[in-house]
């Protein structure tokens, strides 16, 4: 009986750390394979010029500054994807098991779960902060590494300074988090019935990236307003909807200009969301 109880117990951790194994081994891959686009796109938020000029800075950069900035995201992206999946499964077998026999739609339970998901994320948002300062050109000088950076923001600033860009971070990741668990699903289910595990993996892809492409369009002025605030060092905090405006303002109050970079935004969405929704339910497979 206690082998028995033994064996019960590893598999019910098994159970609960899977999801966030997957999730963060999926992330991983995905940063590896995309950072340069994001580093590209991020420059276009931030500035708001064209992918031309954008590349243009990347190459008088060089090679060298490339994967500048690599570990935050690669620490943030593993780390949130991870508490996105498993989070998500945790909450949705917690609160299904309250609601059970009240009558509350599944629907509404789970969207709830994925609410608190992305929400419980914005913890990260330091990763974020960091990554966006050595990602500016303007502070290659002043920053020279992840340690560095963090250490300099601590000491001088507080850890306040770390959170700066926390207020668009939460009114993206809730919501983008319910839609994407929300529509999962019903997508994949439109799609041609897969017969092997190779198309499988395509139909997740697609899935995947259809809908991550879908949400950086919607959200993308989130993010545009993130960045501008994450840039600066110091100083007063300004209100989400003050950044915005002073971007709208600097972008001759144009909608096309304010989504400069979305384009490229699609793309990298497609991409890496087809790459973490597939990779994620491989490993699910897998292990």
């Amino acid at each position: 009986p206690a082998i028995q109880w033994a064996d019960l117990e590893s598999l019910g951790t098994y159970r609960i750390w899977k999801h966030y194994v997957c999730g963060s081994v999926a992330a991983f891959t995905n940063i590896m394979v995309t950072f340069p686009i994001q580093k590209l796109l991020f420059r276009q938020q931030l500035h708001g010029v064209l992918a031309t000029e954008a590349v243009r800075q990347l190459q008088r950069d060089g090679l060298r500054n490339l994967y500048r900035g690599l570990l935050p995201p690669l620490l943030q992206k593993s780390t949130t994807v991870a508490i996105m999946f498993g989070l998500y499964q945790d909450f949705s077998r917690v609160l299904l098991e309250q609601a059970r026999g009240s009558g509350l739609p599944e629907l509404v339970t789970r969207s709830f779960a994925a609410a608190l998901a992305g929400t419980a994320e914005a913890i990260l948002t330091p990763f974020e902060r960091v990554q966006t300062l050595l990602q500016d050109h303007r502070h290659h000088d002043r920053f020279n590494n992840t340690a560095h950076t963090f250490r300099t923001l601590l000491t001088q600033h507080g850890v306040s300074e770390c959170y700066r860009g926390l207020v668009p971070i939460l009114l993206r990741n809730g919501p983008s988090n319910v839609l994407f668990f929300g529509l999962r699903g019903p997508i994949k289910e439109q799609l041609p019935e897969a017969s092997s595990w190779a198309g499988h993996m395509v139909n997740d892809f697609v899935c995947g990236g259809l809908l991550g492409a879908a949400l950086g369009i919607m959200f993308y002025p989130l993010n545009v307003v993130k960045s501008r605030a994450q840039s600066q060092v110091g100083g007063a905090f300004q209100p989400c909807r003050q950044v915005l405006l002073t971007v709208w303002r600097e972008r001759g109050c144009s909608v096309a200009r304010l989504f400069r970079g979305a384009h490229l935004n699609y793309h990298r969405s497609l991409l890496s969301w087809g790459i973490i929704n597939a990779t994620y339910e491989l490993l699910l497979k897998l292990i």
